[in-house]
């Protein structure tokens, strides 16, 4: 039994991996390329596994650490054997191309666009896309933890990743149901322009989006 599968091998696929292993959790990575896969695992530390990215993932939790279409692609793909699992939708649908605007339309997110093709008994939770990857290595920015923002329509769904981000040393937010990716993906579109604007100098990928109270 694999409690996390991670569907990629990039720099969120690291940062959610380390979460993963600091909570105790255990890992597989899946990659097209399975040697990258392969590569990461090792980084992680011994008992991670790998396998390339036509295998059914094991996990009872699957993160899709891909860009939006290739996320698409993969829930289409899997279909049913997804069934029963918890899937984690990280992604932010900028157009990278002008990067001034969202390439899904108004009234929905990514989240609901990757659900509508998910076959029934996937449940789909929005998570981890207002974290950067090198903040998730270290867990915190200017010594707080990261707040991850949890949107779902399975109340089960939602807690189980909960639970995941608590055990990682992180804090979870969970926002309500999963149309309120449309705020978390807007939130964070709003962020990322910050990163890549030179008015920000120290704005480098390493800030956290974080709720005081």
């Amino acid at each position: 039994m694999t409690d996390i599968t991670i569907i990629g091998s990039g720099n969120m696929a690291r940062g959610i991996g380390t979460r993963a292993v600091a909570a105790g959790r255990s890992l597989q990575i899946l990659d097209r390329d399975p040697a990258k896969a392969e590569a990461l695992a090792g980084e992680l530390g011994a008992g991670v596994t790998s396998g390339a990215a036509e295998s059914v993932p094991a996990g009872d939790i699957v993160v899709l650490a891909l860009p939006y279409d290739a996320a698409r692609e993969v829930v289409t793909r899997f279909g049913a054997a997804l069934a029963g699992k918890t899937v984690i939708d990280i992604t932010n649908p900028v157009d990278f191309t002008t990067f001034d605007s969202l390439v899904v339309a108004p009234g929905t997110s990514a989240a609901e666009e990757i659900a509508a093709l998910a076959a029934p008994g996937v449940n789909v939770v929005k998570a981890f896309n207002t974290t950067f990857a090198g903040t998730l290595v270290a867990g915190s920015v200017a010594g707080l933890p990261l707040d991850v923002f949890i949107a779902s329509d399975s109340e089960e769904a939602a807690a189980a990743v909960a639970s995941f981000v608590t055990d990682a040393g992180l804090r979870p937010i969970v926002v309500g149901p999963l149309r309120r990716a449309r705020e978390l993906e807007g939130f964070q579109f709003l962020a990322m322009t910050l990163q890549v604007n030179p008015a920000f100098e120290s704005f480098n990928w390493n800030t956290g989006l974080k709720v005081l109270v």
